[in-house]
């Protein structure tokens, strides 16, 4: 598991390059926040979180534990899900917004499918809108 990127994966690059084309300028996984958010928006006090499916639960195909070994994925992949529903609840106490944007919404997509979910998230950071998931 040493090996598994946590940063600078392929999904959020393209998300960080959408939003930079955009004209969104950001900070990349700081420290100094709860959970190391992966992109740091501080204009619009927003959070993205670039989650991959299998590492934190998500409930779609690419979520899918493994067959072998299943108690160790699941306690796993549960406490992970229980870090990640704590640190957003510290961020949006702390005043920050948060985004989480899952793997499967632009892994094998089409760009116009992409284009449609940084579309979600650009309406997103100019609202007031405390939290969102992507999909």
């Amino acid at each position: 598991m040493s090996k598994v990127r946590n940063k600078n994966t392929s999904i959020e690059l393209v998300v960080r390059k959408a939003l930079f084309v955009r004209g969104f300028r950001y900070k990349i996984n700081d420290r100094t926040l709860p959970a190391t958010p992966d992109i740091v928006l501080p204009k619009y006090k927003a959070v993205i979180f670039v989650h991959g499916c299998f590492w934190h639960g998500h409930n779609c195909p690419h979520g899918k534990l493994p067959k072998s070994n299943q108690e160790f994925w699941s306690n796993k992949i549960k406490l992970n899900k229980s870090r990640d529903r704590k640190n957003i609840d510290r961020l949006i106490n702390q005043g920050w917004r948060v985004a989480t944007v899952w793997e499967c919404s632009l892994r094998g997509k089409t760009p116009k499918e992409v284009t449609l979910v940084i579309k979600t998230l650009k309406t997103w950071l100019t609202s007031d809108s405390q939290y969102i998931k992507i999909p």
